[in-house]
């Protein structure tokens, strides 16, 4: 039996579905990592592994820091944050890829009923300047960032977004490429899904409580079996 079928009726309840950004929706992660170890080493620091700065993602700047660099002071953590924000803004790393067919799904799932969110650890700023820059705010009924809550894997986010929406936890699915994405799902009672189009490997995902691994978002299309249209037609 496959893990769709094992999860079927819970998949069948799905009422909101609530997406990761980098790694899942945008194709980020290689640009995450490269101005990460660019800004540690521009402060003498030892550049950390790719494996590294991938494990940080989805904390807040601050405790990205913190994890990476545990043994060094305050400023020189502040320093790192701050000169990761200038990479990142520059002109070359400033543009937002989307994974392919990610704007196709985003349309397929919203008209046939289902209530998109987003939970991500980007700042408010960097995520609003993401959206804007790929015309996808209209299909989002709620976004929560590190900048109003905690981040994952604490369960704030999708309390909140499950708030917004009104409808519960159980039929909720989250996606996203992360240990943290899944483990905040996890603390939420909310339904994982892992994608390997970013920063996890599915056997990593898996063993941290997702469900199953799709190789990246468009394969939660309508057009296989895991997801069915909410919408009823006469």
């Amino acid at each position: 039996m496959s893990w769709v079928e094992m999860h079927r009726q819970q998949l069948d309840q799905v009422e909101g579905i609530v997406f990761d950004w980098d790694g899942t929706l945008a194709d980020s992660i290689a640009t995450i990592v490269r101005c990460m170890q660019s800004a540690a080493v521009e402060i003498e620091l030892a550049s950390p592994s790719d494996n590294a700065v991938q494990e940080i993602i989805g904390l807040g700047l601050a405790e990205a820091a913190q994890q990476l660099f545990p043994d060094v002071g305050v400023k020189q953590q502040q320093d790192l944050v701050e000169g990761y924000r200038q990479h990142y803004l520059r002109p070359e790393n400033r543009q937002v890829v989307l994974f392919d067919g990610v704007k196709e799904l985003l349309v397929d799932l919203r008209n046939s009923g289902y209530l998109l969110s987003i939970a991500t650890g980007k700042s408010r700023r960097g995520l609003d300047r993401a959206l804007a820059e790929t015309g996808l705010a209209e299909y989002f009924v709620g976004t929560r960032t590190v900048d109003e809550c905690f981040s994952k894997p604490h369960p704030q986010m999708l309390e909140e977004l499950a708030d917004i929406k009104g409808i519960s936890a159980s039929r909720l699915l989250m996606i996203g490429d992360g240990v943290m994405d899944v483990e905040m799902a996890y603390n939420a009672g909310v339904l994982p899904i892992g994608v390997t189009s970013g920063a996890g490997e599915a056997a990593e995902l898996i063993a941290a409580g997702a469900a199953g691994c799709l190789g990246s978002v468009s394969e939660l299309g309508l057009s296989g079996n895991l997801l069915k249209s909410k919408t009823k037609t006469l």
